[in-house]
C-alpha cells in the first residue's frame, strides 16, 4: 500500500545563473512585461551552476517521501544518458519506481533553468517523453493500492490519463490531490467539471485561477482577504466540488477555502537565489499536511506549506532546501508571529 502516487512530468534541470543579465521591463497602458536579457553573440560566463532532477511529479515524490510518506511515481523517461539520472536520484529518495515508464521513442524531458540576480527565472523545456503517457501504460493494481494520487500538470497526448484515472480514483475510494497545467487549465472549468468534483485538494495560481473561471484578474494594491476578485475566483472553484481550493500568488501569499472560512497567509520570510521547485514544494506540502494531519487543519497545511516553499527558494535547486515534519515545526516554533488570517465566508 502506497500512501500517494504522484502522477505528471520528470526532467533533468541545469541551472544557471549569470549575474551579467538585465532585466528590461516594457510598459503600455494595459500591460506591464518583463524580460531576462542577454547581449545578442556574446559569451558569457556562468556565475551559478548546479544539476537535479526536476518535473512536477518527480519533485512533488521527493518532497513527499522527505516528509515520511511511502511515495510512488508514474512518469515516462527515453532510454538516455538523463534518464539514467533521473531513475537514479528517485532511487537515492526511497521512491518506488516500479511503475516508472521507459521508451526508446522519446527523449527524457529536459530543462535549462535561467536565474536572474532577483532569484526569478525564464524556463527552456523540452518535454520529451513526458507528453506521451497513455492508459495502456498504468498498471491499475498498483494505482488502486494508494491513499492519495496527487497529479502534477501533464501535457501533450498523457492528458487524456487523467480523466480515467479521476474516475478510477473515486470508484475506488482513492483520494485526489490536483495541481493542473496549463493543458488542463486550457481545457476550462466544464471540461474538467468531473475531475474537479472528485479533488479533495486543487491548487492552482492566481491567474490559472482566472482562466479557468473566467473571472476578470484585478488584484488590489496590497494582498487582502476581502479581494473580491479572489474570493469569486476561489468560492467558484469550490462550488465544483472539491474539499479545499488553494490560490497561490506568489510574493502575495496564498489563500484556501474550505466552505466554511477564507484562510490567508503572506509568503514565509526568505532570501530567494530560485524560485524554481517553489509551487511543487508548497503544493504538496500542503497536500501533504492533510493528508496527516486532517482536513480541518487548513491552517496547519498553509503554515507547513509556506515554511516548506521558502526553504526551497533559499537553496539554488528546485529540491535542495526540502524540510520533513519536525524540521518545519522547529522553524514555526522559531518564528511565533508568522500567522494565517482566517475570515468567515458562507457554507458551501
Amino acid at each position: 500500500m502506497f500512501d500517494v502516487i504522484t502522477i505528471g512530468g520528470a526532467t533533468t534541470d541545469t541551472f544557471v545563473q549569470v549575474d551579467r543579465a538585465k532585466i528590461m521591463n516594457i510598459e503600455t497602458r494595459t500591460s506591464k512585461d518583463s524580460y531576462l536579457c542577454f547581449d545578442y553573440g556574446e559569451k558569457l560566463e556562468a556565475d551559478r551552476l548546479a544539476y537535479d532532477i526536476g518535473g512536477g511529479a518527480a519533485n512533488t515524490a521527493v518532497n513527499f517521501s522527505n516528509l515520511g510518506f511511502n511515495a510512488a511515481i508514474v512518469v515516462k523517461i527515453g532510454d538516455d544518458l538523463n534518464s539514467g539520472a533521473v531513475l537514479e536520484r528517485l532511487k537515492e529518495r526511497n521512491i518506488d519506481t516500479s511503475m516508472l515508464l521507459r521508451t526508446k521513442a522519446d527523449k527524457t524531458g529536459f530543462s535549462v533553468i535561467l536565474t536572474s540576480f532577483e532569484g526569478d527565472r525564464t524556463v527552456v523545456m523540452h518535454r520529451g517523453a513526458n507528453n506521451m503517457i497513455t492508459l495502456d501504460d498504468i498498471d491499475w493494481e498498483k494505482i488502486e493500492q494508494t491513499k492519495w494520487i496527487y497529479f502534477a500538470s501533464l501535457s501533450g497526448a498523457s492528458n487524456r490519463i487523467l480523466d480515467k484515472i479521476a474516475l478510477f480514483a473515486e470508484e475506488h475510494g482513492i483520494n485526489m490531490a490536483f495541481n493542473p497545467g496549463s493543458t488542463q487549465i486550457k481545457r476550462g472549468v466544464e471540461d474538467l467539471r468531473k475531475i474537479l468534483e472528485t479533488a479533495e485538494i486543487l491548487i492552482m495560481n492566481r491567474s490559472e485561477a482566472s482562466a479557468i473561471t473566467g473571472i476578470s484578474n484585478y488584484p488590489p494594491d496590497f494582498p487582502d482577504i476581502n479581494d473580491p476578485n479572489l474570493n469569486d475566483m476561489i468560492t467558484r472553484l469550490k462550488c465544483y466540488g472539491s474539499k479545499i481550493v488553494v490560490i497561490t500568488e506568489g510574493k502575495r501569499g496564498v489563500y484556501a477555502y474550505d466552505g466554511k472560512t477564507i484562510y490567508h497567509t503572506s509568503p514565509f520570510p526568505a532570501k530567494v537565489a530560485s524560485t524554481l521547485g517553489a509551487g511543487d514544494a508548497f503544493a504538496s506540502t500542503f497536500a501533504g499536511s492533510i493528508m496527516k494531519f486532517g482536513f480541518n487543519e487548513v491552517e496547519k497545511a498553509l503554515k507547513h506549506a509556506s515554511v516548506n516553499s521558502a526553504s526551497v527558494v533559499s537553496i539554488f535547486g528546485a529540491q535542495q532546501g526540502l524540510k520533513n515534519f519536525e524540521e518545519i515545526e522547529e522553524t514555526l516554533k522559531r518564528n511565533p508571529d508568522f500567522r494565517v488570517q482566517c475570515k468567515s465566508y458562507g457554507v458551501i
